[in-house]
């Protein structure tokens, strides 16, 4: 079984022109660092994907302040327009491909994390809080998953 931790990123400023740009207010930094705490002491994340958009990549530097990635990588499909069955479908083959990494680290936006999460299990569409994690229990030989549940920042 492998672990994917679903997250969205920290608060971040309001909307503007260059959505892509939103850079996460100190709010968000703090709720992000907490959530990396979280990880240390819960999952320990080996494997890292993460959006390229600003307030995604300032999320997973907070993280990543806690723990430390043997993968990590910028995905341009993880957007939040971004196609959730495409999305899921390049993380199973990541998943397939690095068979060592047991703990994968997810880090998008709303609304594909909730999307992404009802395409590995039908029927559950959690609604992420900023900052929040999705902890889905993952079996590549079967690709099935079990939802485990949502943790959020107390920020």
């Amino acid at each position: 079984m492998k672990t994917l931790l679903i997250m969205r990123h920290g608060e971040a400023g309001p909307m503007q022109a260059d959505d892509a740009a939103r850079l996460l207010t100190e709010k968000g930094h703090a709720q992000a660092f907490e959530m990396g705490q979280w990880l240390l002491e819960t999952h320990q994340p080996e494997a890292l994907l993460v959006s390229p958009y600003t307030r995604a990549q300032q999320t997973a530097l907070e993280v990543k302040r806690s723990n430390r990635f043997i993968f990590e990588e910028t995905c341009a499909d993880i957007v939040p327009s971004g196609s959730a069955s495409f999305a899921v479908d390049y993380i199973e083959t990541l998943v397939s491909m690095n068979e060592e990494v047991d703990s994968w680290l997810i880090v998008a936006h709303m609304p594909i994390v909730s999307y992404m999460v009802d395409q590995l299990v039908p029927g559950e569409m959690p609604i992420f809080a900023t900052a929040s994690i999705a902890v889905v229990q993952y079996d590549p030989d079967t690709h099935k998953a079990s939802f485990i549940g949502l943790h959020s920042p107390t920020i």
